[in-house]
């Protein structure tokens, strides 16, 4: 009896474990030890050992207030093999994986199994072939996808172009070819299809996209790329009936007489309408004569946007640490830096600078200074970390820095619609209204009055502010960069490329004062009223001379009001033209030539703060009535100032 009591018993156990030994499983760290097993060159990987401290394995990536595992991020290596998928289909809290700058190459696997995924990042390997149309089905959840650097061909998967939450999308240099599908999700936060072979018309739907997102594709027309030329009938040439050669000849000769009798009469008429204009406008526009490709080539390089590595600029003579200044930031480290996506923004007299997208991170902008070298390395860590602790909503805040001898790099928070120059001088920037400008030159002057504020004792408390170091968020909210720099740079390089340098007293007495932002304020409130680019910016040296905007701007307020001087995309705004005529009458007293003319922060401040986007009634019909705006002479009563007094 006692025997079938055992027996019985150690059948129901042997039951109950059959039963239970699915649901029971094998755990994450031995899920994870299978998958390393199917890699090659997987000595990177060496401390995937004590099962207790997951997540201190190399490569792994766990939920900091609860340690829980979420993610792969398998980051230059050298691995190799096969990619397990359905090993990592056992990991159930799988959300982001990675194996970027590594050696794996065939066919893209199955990934479409991790339907958790969010991230996916496999850039830089040798992956190669065509991707299947329904790779991507089903990944509802994923956001991210970054192929780029691989040998991919073929379309672009319809799967992929239909993910509903994709916000990050980067296939550059791979070989896709054929059309750009359409993309269900329209407002990526970062796209790129440069250098592949994809052709047609690029979709309506991302001709908002930066013109590099498409670069290296020599097939695809339309916006933001060239126009698509009217293709057509070439295939048809061969069956239209030629006429006989006598025919052909003379047809011939009146075609080529005809097209030299119309150049002739064309070139005639241009030369004596050019020489008409010359004499009429020399006199009066000679100052501000600036052709558009001088313009981009020495102001600043609006869009400019390549794929880079910064990481040959780190590695050089650094301190090896990347030094974080304000207590909210951080979330990244050097190396993750090095690692992030890049493009180029904009070169300049003081270096280059870097949009940088951190993997799992922020989006930040790296500014290499190589012109920094007026403090010893305790001095300039003491000036950074008084930069980082600077707040107010008009100033872009200083994250980080990198110290090295022969050059510095700052690190900037991000700031969406990129610089007010941009804007203003690139045929690819927004247009500006009136109400975004008013609400752009109050947010730059209140900027600056924190930063006097601040430093209260150093004359130049920004000392390069101008459109270029304006930049924009999402809202078109106004922030300054480049502010508190002066006492770090070389001296005889600020003498020589900083905007507060070209104020007129250094001119006149071999250095700026405390107005001397003032000036640099009034020359950004001109320049955003007229929308021309201020000359004086592009000559190296001090001071500035009377060929400038303001100089411009005086002679024809002076001469007649004739609507010159207010920028097209403003010269519409109803009910707004006193408002614009008192923000240009304070452009001018912030410019003015004397110093003792000229306003100070406080006043200049205290007369933006009072203006407003629309006239009164009243304050319209006295400051001026309707049409004198743009055919009246400006008394000296109503327009009391000068440049030069």
């Amino acid at each position: 009896m006692a025997l079938r009591r055992a027996y019985y018993c150690l059948l129901t156990l042997l039951v109950f474990a059959l039963c239970f030994e699915p649901l029971l499983g094998d755990t994450d760290a031995q899920i994870l030890m299978r998958f390393k097993a199917s890699l090659s060159n997987n000595n990177a990987l060496n401390n995937w050992v004590n099962e207790s401290s997951l997540c201190s394995w190399r490569g792994l990536l766990c939920n900091h207030t609860d340690q829980t595992f979420y993610g792969l991020r398998l980051h230059n290596m050298s691995l190799g093999g096969k990619i397990d998928v359905d090993t990592l289909l056992e990991l159930p809290t799988l959300t982001s994986f990675s194996v970027m700058n590594n050696t794996f190459e065939g066919p893209m696997p199955e990934f479409k199994k991790l339907v958790r995924l969010r991230a996916l990042f496999l850039s830089n390997n040798k992956f190669s072939g065509d991707i299947p149309d329904d790779a991507f089905e089903g990944m509802t959840k994923l956001k991210r996808v970054f192929l780029a650097e691989n040998g991919f061909t073929g379309h672009i998967p319809k799967s992929l172009a239909n993910l509903p939450r994709l916000w990050d999308l980067d296939l550059r240099g791979n070989s896709f070819g054929g059309s750009i599908p359409e993309f269900q999700q329209k407002d990526f936060r970062m796209f790129n299809l440069s250098h592949n072979q994809l052709e047609g018309s690029i979709p309506e739907s991302l001709s908002n996209k930066d013109p590099s997102s498409f670069a290296g594709n020599k097939g695809l027309c339309g916006k933001p790329m060239s126009p698509c030329n009217e293709i057509g009938g070439n295939e048809s040439r061969s069956e239209i009936p030629y006429p006989d050669s006598s025919q052909r000849k003379g047809n011939k000769y009146r075609i080529l007489i005809t097209v030299i009798i119309v150049i002739v009469v064309v070139v005639v008429a241009s030369i004596v309408a050019l020489l008409f204009i010359r004499n009429h406008w020399r006199k009066r526009l000679q100052p501000l004569i600036l052709s558009k490709q001088e313009n981009s080539k020495n102001s600043v390089d609006f869009r400019e946007s390549q794929s880079i590595d910064v990481t040959s600029d780190f590695k050089k003579g650094g301190d090896g640490a990347l030094n974080f200044v304000r207590e909210d930031k951080g979330g990244f480290d050097l190396q993750d830096l090095l690692r992030a996506s890049a493009v180029v923004l904009g070169s300049g007299s003081f270096g280059s600078t870097y949009k940088a997208m951190i993997l799992n991170g922020p989006t930040v902008v790296v500014k290499r200074f190589r012109h920094m070298n007026n403090a010893g390395k305790q001095e300039f860590i003491e000036h950074m970390k008084r930069l980082g602790s600077l707040t107010h909503p008009n100033l872009l805040p200083l994250d980080a820095f990198y110290y090295r001898k022969e050059d510095k790099f700052l690190v900037y928070d991000y700031a969406e619609n990129g610089s007010l120059a941009s804007h203003l001088h690139d045929r690819n920037g927004s247009v500006l209204n009136w109400s975004t400008r008013l609400k752009i030159v109050k947010g730059v002057a209140r900027g600056l009055a924190y930063l006097y504020e601040s430093f209260p004792g150093q004359n130049l408390p920004h000392g390069h502010l101008k459109s270029s170091n304006v930049v924009l968020d999402h809202s078109f909210e106004p922030h300054l960069t480049e502010y508190g720099l002066v006492p770090v740079m070389t001296k005889s390089h600020a003498q020589r490329f900083m905007a507060a340098y070209k104020a007129p007293e250094v001119n006149q007495f071999g250095r700026p004062n405390v107005k001397s932002d003032v000036w640099c304020l009034g020359i950004l409130i001109l320049e955003l009223l007229t929308g021309k680019f201020p000359a004086n910016y592009l000559r190296h040296g001090k001071g500035g001379n009377n060929s400038d905007l303001a100089t411009w701007v005086d002679s024809v307020v002076r001469e007649e009001w004739t609507g010159e001087v207010f920028d097209k995309d403003i010269m519409g705004t109803r009910n707004g033209e006193g408002e614009m005529l008192k923000l240009l009458r304070i452009g001018m007293f912030c410019c003015k030539w004397s110093v003792e003319s000229r306003w100070d922060w406080r006043e200049a401040l205290a007369k933006i703060e009072e203006l407003k986007e629309k006239d009164s009634d009243e304050e319209y019909s006295s400051y001026v009535s309707e049409g004198d705006l743009y055919s009246r002479t400006m008394t000296e009563d109503e327009f009391s100032f000068s440049v030069t007094n």
